[in-house]
């Protein structure tokens, strides 16, 4: 077995970390392995000597190659077709049995992330989620620590505006997520109203490659019938008893995994606020269900 080489196994003590900040920046995985993958490239290339403390320089290296995809990556997803969520990723029960760390990675805080500007996105994330200080923040960003806490001050403010309002039980959320996932998969109308809030938002991301409602769908009403209508046809060539749906944990949060003959065809999310579901997140882009396909878990 060949030992990997002292800056190969520097790297590879941070690689979970630098991932899982990537991700919280970008919201796709390919994107934030290739942050990664360019980390590693700066660090193997890096002069040992100008590198006091390997972990700070590692973040400042994919905290700003980071920012600059998804600087690039706003235009595209000014063109996308749809809706834009983020991929989801699979979560153990390390992430889910920690509500402030679930939360940072549901599809619906990454949504909020995206109306942050790219420089606010990395102190809230570098701050608010991975604990680091303002200097240590500056300093991988090239601002100036009162810089720093303003931008921190203006993301935290925004971020509090836009969060679900209610602490929610573990348990209970379960117990509904159980409830919906049963009214859902069994076509049953009463049931979906039962469980879901009045004001309830459905989203779902194809991106123009599947079958998915163009803009976001609210109230109740129209989300239940939505989701009936959906579950009781067809779908992608698929017939409805070919289509096998496992519960999972995706992005922190209880969901549900739809696939058939071997493919992942969609993921759904559910969040829950007090007894009833608030909002719903549904990907059924393929592109995005590559990682829940190979069942690449989120590391933290």
């Amino acid at each position: 077995m060949t030992t990997p080489s002292p800056v190969a196994g520097i790297f590879e003590q941070h690689r979970d970390l630098l991932f899982a900040v990537a991700y919280r920046m970008l919201g796709t995985v390919a994107d934030a392995e290739d942050a990664v993958q360019d980390s590693w490239l700066r660090w193997s290339a890096a002069a040992r000597d100008e590198v006091a403390d390997p972990k700070a320089y590692l973040i400042r290296v994919v905290t700003n190659g980071s920012l600059d995809r998804l600087r690039s990556a706003r235009a595209r997803r000014e063109a996308y077709v749809g809706p834009w969520l983020p991929e989801p990723v699979l979560t153990g029960p390390g992430v889910a049995d920690r509500a402030e760390l679930a939360e940072s990675v549901s599809l619906a805080m990454l949504v909020v992330l995206e109306s942050l500007t790219p420089e606010e996105r990395a102190v809230f994330v570098l701050r608010e989620v991975f604990g680091f200080s303002h200097a240590e923040i500056a300093s991988s960003l090239g601002k100036s620590e009162p810089g720093v806490r303003q931008l921190a001050h203006r993301a935290r403010e925004h971020v509090q505006a836009r969060r679900p309002r209610f602490e929610v039980d573990r348990g209970q959320q379960q117990e509904v997520t159980r409830r919906f996932l049963a009214a859902a998969m069994g076509g049953d109308l009463d049931g979906l109203l039962a469980v879901l809030a009045p004001d309830v938002v459905l989203v779902s991301d194809g991106g123009g490659k599947a079958r998915a409602a163009i803009r976001p769908i609210t109230g109740a009403d129209k989300v239940a019938r939505f989701i009936r209508g959906i579950v009781g046809r067809p779908y992608d060539g698929h017939q409805v008893r070919d289509i096998t749906r496992s519960r999972a944990a995706i992005n922190g949060s209880p969901g549900v995994v739809l696939t058939a003959a071997g493919q992942v065809l969609a993921a759904v999310t559910v969040t829950v606020a007090g007894d009833r579901v608030t909002a719903l997140q549904l990907v059924v882009n393929p592109d995005k269900l590559r990682a829940i396909s190979a069942g690449r878990e989120l590391p933290m």
